[in-house]
């Protein structure tokens, strides 16, 4: 079982490394990672003019896996650590929004923007 959590764990974090790349790609600056709240923990934190997005990344070994990555406790969890969060990233005039990034092998990456909308 150790072992199990250790693969996903170290799974979890190339997951994230990756996510990071590809939204530099896009023009994202990075300001934060593994951000902990009382309320949970945001994997990313980005900036693209004046959006702030967290984000929380997903990384499972197959792409059917990933219907099930994320569901509305999950990103519910992360919009009460991003409400903690956002007077330390945004300020005025920045918007804010809750995406996330879903990774698999072979099916590459799918961005889910707005994510939450409560």
């Amino acid at each position: 079982m150790a072992d199990a959590r250790r693969t996903a764990e170290r799974r979890g974090r190339i997951g994230e490394t990756a996510a990071c790349w590809w939204l530099r790609l896009k023009g994202w600056q990075i300001l934060d990672r593994r951000v902990r709240t009382p309320r949970g923990e945001i994997d990313i934190v980005a900036r693209r003019g004046t959006l702030i997005a967290f984000v929380e990344v997903k990384t499972r070994a197959t792409a059917r896996e990933l219907d099930h990555a994320i569901d509305a406790p999950r990103l519910a969890r992360v919009a009460a650590a991003a409400e903690i969060l956002i007077p330390r990233y945004a300020g005025p005039g920045d918007d804010v929004r809750i995406d996330v990034i879903l990774i698999a092998r072979g099916a590459g990456v799918r961005h889910i923007e707005n994510a939450w909308l409560g």
